[in-house]
């Protein structure tokens, strides 16, 4: 891993309490295109190469595990306290135990119910699955005390907003702990204050005398923690330490969830609008960036990092051809080839940080300018335009990295299209976006292409992006007070 990400790292860790690891970045690059097709191919098809731009419009899964009596459930529990305004449901591991056959239930004692093969996890994984695509689903009930499924009776979850997974060993398997669409937390608490606990829920809840809690523990339940669960440690984008103590790391949870809510709604309105992925490696990035007490090298370090991920993830949003090439082992190998009419267009001087990402990406690039005079909300008027002669046959990634009222970018995106510019052929990049902004973009050109690294919370009066960076071609090109 890169230096730069221990730094994130440190910082994360100091601004906000629980110990954060595992940050990565994955699912940013998104193209598009279908094998079949012949020349051009649409941008929502190619989905048995490329993954699918949508699917950052799924349900947002958090996952919360750790060992036995660690807090998990607290934790659950204050989180969808705190989304008291959203649709949450909850799907815990254990209402998928697997009955007990009679001979098991005879030897009940010697059953290791801490080991994956304890769970049907088929049935759980088709169970997220489900409610991932928008479908109700019938939870099973499970019988501690007899070891047994309810036969007669289930649970009903409906699609939500938020779907929250709780289980000590729910990453255990990779297909649910490895995917990048997935937030996981792991609570981690001392291992005498999870004994205490697990004692007092068995014997009070679920009818079992303390000899036999402490033989499980010993036999099973600590082995299995060590074997299954810690390194599961992996997949965690945050660790919780003291569980539902830690207020701190959930309050900071929650606070994310509202965050990729607030772009999930904006994108179910406006299609066209895309937001990378987020992780905490980029939540890290934009927490650097944003800080008003970071220099300026570690601004245009991590402005540039942030910009190159929106470069990629907009280039990923092109038609393709598709095209065939003989590998060194002679094999024929069916993948596409790239837009050959492309042109980058920042607007003055802001976009013009984002020339030398696009640069790295697209080799030879054609790049005009266009300069706006701003003036609080109106008042704009535009100074300078200086584009490609053959403009109108190219796809036009525009470019500026914030996107605050929207009336600068309406006024370059109304020239493009005086330009010849098909409005479903520019793509408009930008490192963070003001709902505002997007809904007056959106309204007025709703066949271009939106791609942003964070939609913010709203404008203030001075119609400043809020939280925001500040200006950020003065803090870019050091020509802030500073």
């Amino acid at each position: 891993m890169p230096e730069e990400t221990t730094g994130i790292d440190y910082v994360m860790e100091a601004a906000s309490g629980p110990h954060f690891s595992g940050l990565r970045v994955d699912g940013l690059l998104s193209t598009t295109s279908s094998p079949r097709a012949s020349g051009a191919v649409t941008p929502t098809s190619f989905s048995t190469l490329i993954s699918d731009p949508t699917a950052h419009k799924q349900p947002f899964v958090i996952g919360v595990s750790g060992g036995t009596a660690s807090g998990k459930t607290t934790v659950c529990d204050m989180i969808i306290q705190q989304l008291h305004d959203q649709r949450v449901v909850l799907v815990n591991q254990d209402s998928f135990y697997r009955g007990l056959t009679p001979e098991e239930s005879k030897r009940v004692h010697e059953y290791n119910f801490d080991h994956p093969d304890a769970f049907d996890t088929e049935q759980l994984l088709e169970c997220v699955g489900e409610l991932k695509s928008g479908k109700s689903v019938h939870v099973p009930i499970y019988d501690f005390k007899t070891h047994q499924r309810s036969s007669e009776s289930f649970r009903q979850v409906n699609a939500s907003d938020v779907i929250i997974l709780e289980g000590i060993l729910v990453f255990h398997d990779q297909r649910l702990g490895a995917n990048p669409g997935h937030f996981v937390a792991l609570t981690d608490s001392d291992a005498d204050v999870r004994l205490a606990r697990r004692i007092r829920r068995d014997t009070v809840e679920r009818g079992r005398d303390i000899n036999s809690v402490l033989e499980q523990y010993a036999k099973f339940v600590k082995p299995a923690f060590e074997d299954f669960v810690l390194p599961s440690k992996k997949y965690a984008d945050v660790i919780i330490p003291r569980g539902g103590d830690n207020h701190v790391a959930i309050d900071l949870i929650v606070q994310h969830i509202h965050t990729k809510l607030g772009q999930h709604n904006l994108c179910k309105i406006y299609p066209n609008v895309y937001v990378i992925q987020s992780t905490f490696q980029i939540r890290g990035m934009h927490t650097l960036i944003r800080d008003r007490e970071i220099s300026k090298h570690d601004f245009v370090f991590y402005s540039d990092r942030l910009i190159r991920l929106v470069v990629e993830h907009g280039l990923g949003h092109l038609p393709f051809t598709e095209k065939q090439v003989i590998t060194p082992t002679d094999s024929v190998y069916t993948g596409v080839d790239f837009c050959k009419k492309l042109c980058g267009v920042s607007i003055v001087r802001s976009g013009e940080s984002m020339e030398n990402a696009l640069r790295a990406c697209c080799k030879g690039i054609k790049i005009g300018k266009i300069l706006i005079h701003r003036d609080g909300d109106n008042g704009k008027q535009l100074i300078y335009e200086k584009l490609p002669k053959d403009i109108s046959e190219r796809h036009v990634l525009l470019l500026d990295p914030v996107l605050a009222t929207g009336n600068s970018a309406n006024q370059a995106i109304e020239l493009l299209i005086q330009k010849g510019v098909p409005e479903s052929h520019i793509i408009f990049l930008n490192l963070i976006s003001a709902p505002e902004g997007i809904q007056c973009v959106c309204k007025r050109f709703p066949s271009l292409k939106i791609v942003t690294s964070e939609i913010d919370v709203a404008l203030n009066e001075e119609f400043r992006v809020i939280p925001g960076m500040g200006e950020f071609g003065d803090h870019y090109f050091g020509t802030d007070d500073d």
